[in-house]
This record gives C-alpha cells, sequence and structure tokens, in this order.
C-alpha cells in the first residue's frame, strides 16, 4: 500500500525539522531567560538534544536566533508601553511604563540585554522597537503637560535608564528585583516636576542611540557579558561535514 500524504516521508521531515526548531527556541529562551545571551551555540545545541549543524539549518547564526527568540517579547515590551498611553492619568502611566519595563529586564537576563541592542537585520524586532519608542515618546509629553514630570526630560533618556537598570540585573544576582525597585524609585522621584536646578546637558540623541548599536565580537568565547550593548559573532566553528 503506498504511503498516504500523513505518512510520507517528505511529510515526516517537515515534521521533524519543525519539531527541532522548537526545540532549539526553547532551550535558546531557557538559557538566555537565566544567563543572558554569554551563551554558545554548542550549549544551546546540547540543550535542545540536536546536532550543531541542525541549529545552524535553522537559525544562519546567533543574532538570527535571539532575534527569533526575543521578538514577541520585544512585541510585548511595545503593548506595554500603549497600555501605559491608556492610563488616565498621565503620571501614573510614566511611572507604570518605567516599573515594567524594569520588571521585565529583571525577570530576563537577555531581553535586559535586547532592549539595549539593535538588530538591523530583523525587520520585525526592530518595528516594535520603534513602536515603543513612538510611544514612549508620547508618554513624555503628556506627563510634561499635565505638569508632573520635569521640562528637561527628554524620551532619549530612555536608553540611559535601560542601560542603567541592565547593570544593576545583571550585577545584583539573587538580589536583582530589589536592587532594581530602589533604583527605579530613586529615578522616578528624580524625574518628578521639582525647584531642583536643571540637569546637567545629556550626549546628543544620536550618541544614545548608537549605544545600542552592537560593537565587534568580543576576542574571547568565555568572555564574561557586561551590561550594555552585546555583540554578536560567530562563536562556535562550523561543523564538520557529516554532523547532523
Amino acid at each position: 500500500m503506498p504511503p498516504t500524504d500523513s505518512t510520507s516521508p517528505l511529510r515526516q521531515r517537515r515534521a521533524d525539522a519543525q519539531a527541532n526548531r522548537a526545540k532549539i527556541l526553547t532551550a535558546a529562551a531557557e538559557l538566555y531567560t537565566t544567563r543572558g545571551l554569554d551563551v554558545s551555540l554548542n550549549e544551546i545545541a546540547r540543550r535542545a538534544a540536536v546536532g550543531i549543524a541542525t541549529l545552524q539549518r535553522n537559525f544562519a547564526g546567533r543574532e538570527e536566533l535571539v532575534a527569533a527568540v526575543f521578538t514577541p517579547r520585544v512585541r510585548a515590551y511595545a503593548d506595554a508601553v500603549d497600555r501605559a498611553l491608556e492610563e488616565p492619568d498621565p503620571w501614573v502611566g510614566f511611572c507604570g511604563c518605567i516599573e515594567h519595563v524594569a520588571a521585565l529586564q529583571c525577570e530576563d537576563q537577555g531581553l535586559a540585554v535586547v532592549l539595549n541592542t539593535t538588530f538591523p537585520t530583523s525587520a520585525e524586532l526592530e518595528a516594535h522597537r520603534r513602536r515603543a519608542m513612538r510611544g514612549f515618546t508620547r508618554l513624555v509629553r503628556r506627563a510634561k503637560e499635565a505638569g508632573a514630570l520635569r521640562p528637561d526630560f527628554s524620551p532619549h533618556d530612555l536608553p540611559l535608564l535601560l542601560l542603567a537598570n541592565a547593570g544593576v540585573v545583571m550585577g545584583s544576582g539573587s538580589n536583582a528585583d530589589r536592587a532594581s525597585r530602589r533604583l527605579i524609585a530613586f529615578v522616578l522621584r528624580a524625574c518628578a516636576v521639582t525647584d531642583d536646578k536643571p540637569l546637567p546637558a545629556g550626549p546628543p540623541a544620536r550618541s544614545l542611540l548608537r549605544t545600542l548599536d552592537p560593537p565587534l565580537p568580543p576576542t574571547s568565547r568565555h568572555r564574561r557579558h557586561r551590561p550594555g550593548p552585546v555583540a554578536f559573532g560567530r562563536d562556535d566553528p562550523r561543523p564538520p561535514a557529516g554532523d547532523v
């Protein structure tokens, strides 16, 4: 009896390929969440119980894999900004947005870094990032118009806040949540309108945004990841022919 469509070798191979891709994404998400992005592709392949060649057939490199894992999370970040815009009180919306994003960074070490990194090759992820920035700009404008947010706060200060909180998250270990909440409380109090003297001038907006650009790859595959922009390079050699 000839094989039916549901049992054909081609259909089975496609099902196996889909299952392998799902296993890779699950393994990468688990490792990135708990350890940040300084995890080799070889280690992800081992966690997924697939060969490195299988991983590389699904994802051309580290940046593509990271983007696939974190695009839904950056979408959730942008959605949170949109929800903050629905808050009737502009100051409550502004504070709630900052607190929520900081909490997201605490819950996910990988996201703490991704929010400080650009992904030029991932149009979808960058579209969500731009949506979040547009929403945050509106939050800032509403809070200023309400007389609650200091007038010299700029939407382009957001990368500074994210970089600062990422540093706290990556450096505080098991105390990351409490340390982050205290940092954000200080930040929000500083953002409120007061009679204090103006803030010192910050770097140009373009310079702040360039802090999100990925630098050259690190020279050592075992180098400990530092807070801030992440490097995307091939830290795993090409597999020998025949690796599956």
